[in-house]
């Protein structure tokens, strides 16, 4: 067996050692993790897909009355309402800043401002070009009010995290009593839709750690939390079918349109061909290739 054999052997030898004590460990790796989000049934999933104007509508009141007491939504002009597939969106108003209802939900937030004479910091109406207000002035306020934990800004959060809406569905309606033999905290929460890895704080087997992780966030809504204006019935799973879809619509308000681009162009490809194959066959008829 010559020099080069013999290393040959070594290195598959040692790489079927490595993979041996992978598989041995795979067990205690795979488990734990965040669950496989849960779908949310959304109209505006799969390629022809679109936005529910009533439930966007919810979902913005869902945001307004429970979500934006911690949660800004810094990308957000109350004028994006008004566009286009946006929830009080009216043919009518082509410019959303005309929009009466824009206007008046506008008008009902106040936002901080400079009195343009004295300079002095006032607080006033908001109008439709204003941005959603930020519920606390900087990051260090917002941790020190939540234990540490800055909420994370929900403009683009269906975008941010793996699962899109259903992610947030998942999340909202999935708060669970934590498993006996998981050690946590005061003032967190047992999430098995929240990323994380239990294993540190798990006594039991460690082959069958529980998924999940622990959220600084309480379960944020309750049945009857709030009143839909169309009568829809306000349990915790629609009113978090309806804030997942309402931050799916922020996070990618232009996704109808791209589709809608998208199936133009496939229809303009398909018919392109069709004419190029005819007048290929037309050019080179009776000719020998």
């Amino acid at each position: 067996m010559t020099v080069g054999t013999q290393t040959v052997l070594k290195t598959l030898a040692s790489a079927a050692a490595a993979l041996g004590l992978i598989a041995a460990a795979s067990p205690a790796l795979a488990s734990g993790g965040a669950m496989h989000p849960r779908s949310g049934g959304f109209t505006f999933e799969g390629p022809f897909g679109t936005f529910d104007q009533g439930q966007l509508q919810r979902g913005y009141k869902v945001y307004r009355e429970v979500c934006a007491a911690c949660h800004s939504m810094n990308l957000m002009h109350f004028r994006n309402l008004g566009d286009p597939t946006g929830p009080f969106y009216d043919a009518h108003y082509k410019n959303p800043n005309d929009n009466p209802i824009v206007k008046a939900l506008a008008a009902e937030i106040q936002v901080p401002d400079i009195d343009s004479e004295t300079g002095e910091p006032i607080r006033r109406d908001a109008t439709p070009a204003d941005r959603f207000p930020n519920p606390y002035p900087n990051a260090t306020a917002a941790a020190g009010a939540n234990g540490g934990a800055a909420p994370p800004d929900l403009s683009v959060m269906a975008k941010a995290r793996h699962g899109g809406a259903d992610y947030i569905y998942s999340l909202l309606t999935g708060y669970r009593a934590a498993p006996a033999g998981l050690q946590i905290r005061d003032g967190q929460h047992y999430n098995p839709w929240m990323a994380g890895d239990m294993s540190p704080f798990w006594t039991g087997d460690h082959d069958h750690v529980p998924p999940g992780g622990f959220i600084a966030m309480p379960p944020p809504l309750q049945d009857g939390q709030v009143t839909y204006d169309d009568g829809t019935t306000a349990s915790v799973d629609q009113m978090s079918k309806d804030v997942a879809a309402f931050i799916a619509w922020s996070s990618d308000p232009h996704a109808t349109a791209r589709k809608q681009t998208g199936l133009g162009v496939m229809i303009f490809l398909i018919l392109f061909a069709g004419l190029t194959y005819a007048s290929y066959r037309r050019i080179w008829k009776g000719v020998a290739h």
